[in-house]
């Protein structure tokens, strides 16, 4: 019987138990708990304010202010990036740290502070948003809002005394909104000089903190001191309009600043050959220095002669005298159709000693190929009076000089004038009735010069620059802005149109030295035009 009993009781637990599980199964699926509800979905403005309230700090700040734009693809980029940046920031922050804890340790009796561990954990930061601001400098301002809620392990320890104390970091929060200026834009890349960061407003910075493994911020009121104290030192040092600036490269060398001036004075041509039919040439020079976007420099035209004299002096602004050329062409002037090239040549300005006057008789060439046989034939030679004036460190332009600060006049202006630069930057919104082509035409107590045009563009960029010398401050003067559109097909008609003009008087030049401003075109729907002007004394 004891054997009967014992073979029934398994089995009783056996068949409970599969009853039990059964049973357990069904009760489970088909019965729903009273105290849970099903979540209570609404759009978010039929949400009362309380309801808000709450949910507003987790809302993406491209949801809250529409100035904002969303960057899911700077966040994707910077979660598959992070392992290796993590890396990559851990040891430039050794880098920079090491060598300033080991200057400042001797001052405190401290033998050796030495970071044992060094990582920002596996979350990286994110971007709720970014802001763009569009202005007329060559910069690039952004504002992003950054949250990063980080699992650092940071573990520095500290020797004195014979005795050793680590410190260590954990449970890192910080939300910032930090502004990033790339400036000045250069053509040379990464295309920025220098990166600028500002805080907006205080950051807020929470961690954990132990020392010899116990939780220091459990100390009543530490917490809030050492929270409010990293609060106000960092914004005291970077807190807009304080910044952080990083160089990136030698913004004098990017932008190729001037270094100095370099002075032509074309003397006298001789025995050039008759180009003309019946009498003699007319001829004139234009001189050019290379990687220069200004027009050609000319002298006059001396009419019927083969061996003129000039005597005309110009001035060149140099700004890379290794690679720089001043090239020069002599034309043979024609009242209809083109005028002819007589020759050329080029003076390299690494050849000249700087502070030297130099004469220099050159013979006039076909072209600059050196294998040409052609070059052989005689054209004639042309004198030329070159000096090359480097700046010295007084008159050379500071590299670490704000977009804003003006640059002096080159040698040779007059006592009492200045020179007037003109800077036509972009269009926007150009639109021709036939064509839209786009170049500008400025003119200027009689002078005209033109940029070169823009083919098949509504939002052109010309970046180029004319310069006036004047003998008095141009106070009541005003220059004439043209935008122009020339059709590129052959044909009679609608060969040129006007997609707008603007007159810019010249008071606010003199008074403020430099102005860079965006005008609304006249005669033109909705065409603006950038200009920037410098007014430059010696």
């Amino acid at each position: 019987m004891g054997m009967i009993s014992t073979v029934m009781g398994f089995l009783g637990f056996g068949v409970g138990t599969v009853f039990g599980l059964v049973i357990g199964y069904f009760l489970f699926i088909y019965l729903q708990p009273t105290d849970v509800k099903d979540p209570d979905i609404r759009p978010l403005i039929e949400q009362d304010s309380d309801i808000l309230q709450k949910l507003l700090p987790e809302i993406p700040l491209w949801i809250k202010n529409p100035d904002y734009d969303r960057i899911d693809w700077l966040n994707k980029f910077v979660e598959l990036m992070w392992p290796y940046l993590n890396k990559a920031i851990c040891k430039t922050v050794k880098q920079i740290a090491e060598p300033i804890i080991a200057e400042q340790i001797p001052k405190y009796k401290i033998d050796s502070v030495e970071f044992e561990v060094l990582t920002l954990g596996s979350l990286p930061p994110t971007f709720q948003g970014i802001k763009v601001y569009s202005t007329e400098e060559k910069e690039l301002i952004m504002e992003l809002a950054l949250k990063w809620a980080s699992n650092p392990n940071i573990l520095v320890a500290a020797k004195a005394f014979g005795l050793q104390a680590t410190v260590q970091v954990l449970d890192l929060q910080v939300f910032a909104s930090p502004r990033i200026t790339l400036k000045p834009l250069v053509p040379s890349f990464p295309c920025f000089a220098n990166i600028f960061v500002s805080l907006m407003e205080k950051p807020h910075v929470d961690f954990g903190l132990k020392l010899l493994n116990a939780d220091v911020m459990s100390i009543p009121g530490l917490y809030r001191f050492v929270q409010e104290l990293i609060k106000d030192q960092v914004a005291n040092m970077y807190l807009w309009p304080k910044r952080l600036e990083i160089q990136i490269m030698d913004s004098a060398k990017a932008m190729k600043k001037p270094v100095g001036i370099l002075n032509v004075k074309v003397v006298r041509a001789m025995k050039l050959k008759k180009k003309d039919l019946l009498g003699a040439s007319d001829p004139y020079v234009k001189l050019k220095l290379s990687e220069e976007k200004l027009p050609s420099k000319k002298t006059t035209v001396k009419h019927k002669n083969l061996n003129p004299e000039w005597n005309e002096e110009f001035n060149f602004v140099v700004k890379d005298p290794e690679a720089q050329v001043l090239q020069f062409s002599v034309y043979d002037w024609e009242q209809v159709g083109s005028h002819d090239k007589m020759g050329l040549n080029i003076v390299p300005l690494k050849d000249l000693t700087p502070e030297e006057p130099k004469v220099l008789t050159l013979q006039l060439l076909k072209n600059l190929n050196s294998g040409d046989a052609q070059n052989d034939k005689s054209r004639g030679q042309l004198v030329l009076e070159v000096e090359y004036k480097p700046f010295d460190d007084n008159e050379a332009p500071n590299d670490n000089e704000d977009s804003n600060n003006m640059q002096k006049a080159p040698e040779g202006t007059p006592d009492g004038g200045g020179l007037l630069v003109v800077i036509v930057h972009e269009g926007q919104d150009l639109e021709g009735k036939h064509h839209t082509n786009p170049s500008v035409r400025l003119l200027f107590r009689g002078e005209e010069k033109r940029t070169k045009p823009v083919k098949k563009s509504r939002d052109p960029r010309w970046e180029e620059e004319f310069q006036f010398t004047l003998e008095e401050p141009p106070t009541n003067d005003r220059i004439h802005v043209e935008v122009v559109s020339t059709s590129s097909r052959m044909g009679l008609r609608h060969p040129k149109e006007t997609l707008g003009y603007v007159d810019i008087y010249l008071s606010d030049v003199v008074t403020n030295k430099r102005i860079n401003e965006r005008y609304n075109l006249i005669d033109s729907k909705n065409g603006r035009i950038q200009i920037e002007m410098q007014w430059r004394t010696a």
